[in-house]
């Protein structure tokens, strides 16, 4: 219809070009407003500003175009009905939604490609943590996925190569430094071996006598205990990193057996300070995946603060039990007890001008199994030191549903566990 308005066309082709268009269009003359559905106002409107105007009006909407010619603008009006402006859309809304649904459809299959292998490698370097962490120091990774993961990766290999370096050096100097000692140590012996004889079942001797053999035998004993320990010490730090280090479970001892072992040197010992001691619950089999040597090395340190920050006469008493997957290795005295626990289980703290390792080398033992060193007030009255071990014959606990999650959350935040006091008398 405009085209036939800039032509010029006469009444009758505007007449062909109406039927040719269909519909009803209406031509409003320049300056008129005719019969058409659309009012009056928006008629003049679209004339005078010469735009194109879409005005609703009952039954549906009007399509108004001003057509120009020289100075004079005629206005074509189109009527649309409601029918055909919804007709067929539900079709073109179900057509919209497929293809939405095809677009999530496929950007989820391509995220869940590309991020497959970072996902991987976020796996594989997970697990070579929890590794490392474990004490496994030989475990590598091969770097994956994109680049900031492939640098994780590097970085990774590159800490556990410093780790084993750091260790061999640790144990190397160990081994230096306990050499050293054999030279002191040879010269005691020495000493010792010129010292009178120690034997006590020979003859008849006075108290003090027996007192002064039996001291050059405990002399002896402990010079020979020294040179063993020293020279295992050497022999475990020349070994290769990989024999070194272990998981706590590859190495296993009875608990009962290195108590009553250690306890029969402490005996004697006690029996010349006039101390009453007695062990408990230390005639069953109790296995802890502690090695025997660290184990009794805990044990002695614990005991030796008992015997080096108590008065001679002091009484003791050393416990072992177990319950819910752990084992309680307690060694409870009668003395003054210890006035800052928090600060005695801080490793090279003391306030007896000591080296403050004793403590730590118990807790180092327990933290390897899971456990922890705890320090509370006794049944005696004196300091209660607690050793918290994992049981070796426990039935391994349900694993968490929350995973890694809940495994590093407790790493992050440990909980000192903490065992129950065992209420006895001294007899």
């Amino acid at each position: 219809m405009a085209g036939a308005l800039v032509a010029g066309a006469s009444r009758r082709e505007l007449q062909a070009a109406i039927d040719a268009a269909g519909g009803t269009p209406v031509v409003h003359a320049p300056g008129g407003t005719g019969a058409g559905r659309a009012a009056a106002d928006d008629v003049r409107a679209a004339a005078t500003g010469r735009r194109s105007l879409t005005e609703d009006v009952d039954g549906g909407v009007v399509r108004l175009q001003p057509v120009t010619v020289g100075d004079k603008t005629s206005v074509v009006e189109v009527f649309v009905p409601d029918a055909e402006l919804g007709q067929n859309t539900a079709r073109d809304w179900w057509i919209l939604l497929g293809i939405a649904l095809g677009l999530v459809v496929g950007s989820v299959i391509v995220v869940d490609r590309l991020a497959r292998g970072a996902v991987a490698s976020v796996r594989n370097l997970v697990q070579a943590a929890m590794a490392v962490g474990g004490g496994d120091l030989g475990v590598r990774i091969q770097p994956s996925g994109p680049r900031e993961l492939a640098e994780a990766g590097y970085a990774f290999n590159r800490m556990a190569d410093r780790l084993v370096t750091s260790r061999t050096m640790e144990r190397e100097l160990v081994a230096d430094l306990s050499h050293r000692l054999r030279t002191p140590l040879t010269v005691l012996r020495l000493d010792a071996e010129a010292l009178d004889p120690d034997d006590t079942h020979i003859g008849e001797y006075s108290a003090a006598e027996l007192d002064r053999r039996r001291g050059i035998r405990r002399i002896r004993q402990a010079i020979a205990t020294l040179e063993g320990e020293v020279d295992q010490l050497i022999n475990t730090t020349r070994k290769a990193v990989a024999a070194q280090v272990q998981a706590p479970e590859d190495g296993l001892c009875d608990a009962s057996e290195v108590v009553r072992d250690r306890m029969v040197f402490w005996s004697a010992l006690a029996g010349d300070q006039d101390r009453k001691h007695r062990v408990l619950g230390a005639s069953t089999r109790i296995p802890v995946p502690v090695d025997r040597a660290e184990l009794a090395a805990a044990l002695d340190a614990v005991l030796g603060n008992v015997f080096r920050y108590t008065p001679q006469g002091t009484d003791f008493e050393v416990s072992i039990s177990r319950r819910d997957g752990w084992v309680a290795l307690r060694v409870d005295d009668a003395g003054p007890g210890i006035a800052d626990p928090e600060k005695a289980l801080r490793r090279g703290e003391s306030e007896q001008g000591s080296t403050g390792l004793g403590l730590d080398i118990a807790r180092r033992a327990a933290t390897a199994t899971g456990g922890s060193v705890s320090i509370d007030r006794a049944v005696l009255g004196g300091a209660s030191v607690v050793m918290l071990l994992a049981d070796a014959e426990a039935a391994p606990k349900q694993a968490s549903r929350f995973g890694l999650v809940g495994r590093l959350a407790r790493e992050r935040d440990p909980v000192r566990r903490r065992w129950p006091q065992q209420r006895t008398e001294q007899t």
